[in-house]
This record gives C-alpha cells, structure tokens and sequence, in this order.
C-alpha cells in the first residue's frame, strides 16, 4: 500500500487510488490459485446450464425466424456469467468484512477507493474464465462466432464491462450485509433476474405486460447484443428499443450502474463500522 501527503496533485491521487487498488486485485487473484474448488466451480456453472438447456430442454424451443437454438442459448449464458457478478463481488466482501480484514484494510494509509475497486477488478478477471470456460463448451456443442473478429472482440469486451459494472453492486451488497451466508443468499435475488429476460427463451411468447419487463432488462440488452456481435440468431421479432438497439442499451445501463453503485460503494466502505 502506498500513502500521499494532503498536498498531493489530484492526478497523483489517481495513481495512489490505482495502485493500492491493484495490489487487492492481486491479492484476492492469489486467493484464487489456493481456492481451486472456487474456479471449476465459476467453469463448471456455465457449462451444465449449456447442457441442461442445449440438449435436454433445446429440442423443444422454436426460435422465431428459425435458427439453431445453442447459438441462441450460449450468448444467453454469457450474459447470466455477467450478471452473475452480483453474486461473486458481495460474496467475496461479505466475507472480508465479516472476518474483519475490511477494518483492517481501513487502518492502513491507503486510498478509500482502492479496496472496492480492487474487489471489482478481481471479480471481472474472475468473470473472464467464466466467460473463457463458457467459450469452450460452446464450441463443444456447436455454438459458432459468425461475425468478424473485431465484433467477437467487441462483444466479449461488452460482456466484461457489464461484469465489472454488475460487480460494483455486488460490492455494496457485500458491505451491506456482512455476513458470508446472507451474500450467497443473493443467488436466490439475481437468478430470476436473469430468467426473466431473453436468455433462455426470446420473450415473444411472453405476455405483454411481462414482455416489456423482460425486454426492459438489463440482461436482455447484454444477451442480445452478444447475439448481434457475434452473428447469432437473435430470436426477436418486436421491436423494443433495448432489443433494436441492444449495444447502446447495454453502453448505457453500464454507465448508470457504475454512475451509481461506484460512488454509493466507496461511501459505505468509508461509514462502514
């Protein structure tokens, strides 16, 4: 951990917070490598929902226009690793907090920033092998990126900043409730979020009033803008504006929860007691 004196230049400020904050990525990636249960278990996740979904309940869905269902399904579950960030970032906080090592970590002359930043970054590295382990067992069952290379890379780069803007709230959650059982409760909060949306299934057989909801979501944006960057059968055959416009609507819900979330989880790690 770095310290700056209180007549240190705003950019200098900058570089502490950036510092101290990779520092906690490091050490939480370093927890990783002695967890490893932690990392098949984020691989493994994805890739029984793929088989769960490709080959038992796959055979039975339509897609509207037609189309393979597993290269609908797989974008679909990249955006379910995204939001999944939730439940990863306030887990991992939860536990530090309820073990005292955030008090600790607030008695060392370092920046306020840099502690929930560094939670942050570390989650969406965590969210990369997700998303590398969904990759690949997309391939296995037929999944394909039929778009070019730069739209694949924008893509996966869309699916990363939606991690790290998702884990953001994660981590206010985990400062909130301090305790490592209540977080992993959260799973039972986020999974139907992303159900009710056009992960699994594309929202046009939904009811009206549930489709716009569903349409509204912000999973939705991110699974649909997958499906467009990486050339994938996007199922849709209304026209929500989040679904025209899938990768603006995923640009911006980012913004607003990071908008958000960001200043609302620095604050409670500096009132946190």
């Amino acid at each position: 951990m770095s310290q700056l004196s209180g007549t240190d230049s705003g950019p200098a400020r900058v570089t502490w917070a950036l510092r101290d904050g990779l520092t906690i990525v490091r050490r939480n990636v370093l927890y990783l490598r002695h967890a490893p249960g932690l990392v098949i278990l984020m691989v493994a996740a994805p890739i029984v929902l793929t088989l769960l979904f490709g080959y038992v309940f796959g055979s039975a869905i339509q897609l509207p226009g037609g189309g393979d269902y597993r290269e609908y399904l797989v974008p679909g579950l990249f955006a379910m690793v995204a939001a999944n960030g939730v439940i990863g970032a306030a887990s991992v906080v939860a536990t530090d907090a309820g073990r005292g090592v955030m008090d600790r970590f607030r008695s060392l002359p370092a920046s306020r920033l840099a502690v929930p930043f560094g939670h942050a970054g570390a989650d969406s590295l965590g969210g990369a092998i997700g998303f590398a382990g969904m990759a690949v067992c997309g391939l296995a069952v037929g999944w394909r990126i039929r778009g070019g290379v730069l739209d694949a890379v924008a893509g996966f780069a869309l699916l990363l900043l939606f991690r790290y803007a998702v884990s953001w709230v994660g981590v206010l959650l985990g400062l909130s409730v301090r305790n490592e059982e209540a977080a992993g409760q959260l799973s039972m909060l986020v999974m139907p979020i992303g159900m009710l949306a056009n992960t699994f299934v594309p929202t046009d057989g939904m009811p009206a009033w549930l489709r716009v909801v569903a349409d509204w979501n912000p999973v939705s944006a991110v699974a649909a803008a997958s499906r467009e960057l990486f050339g994938n059968p996007t199922g849709t055959a209304h026209g929500a504006w989040p679904m025209e416009h899938p990768v603006l609507a995923t640009l911006g819900w980012s913004a607003l929860l990071l908008a958000v979330f960001v200043p609302l989880s620095v604050r409670r790690y500096r009132t946190a007691r």
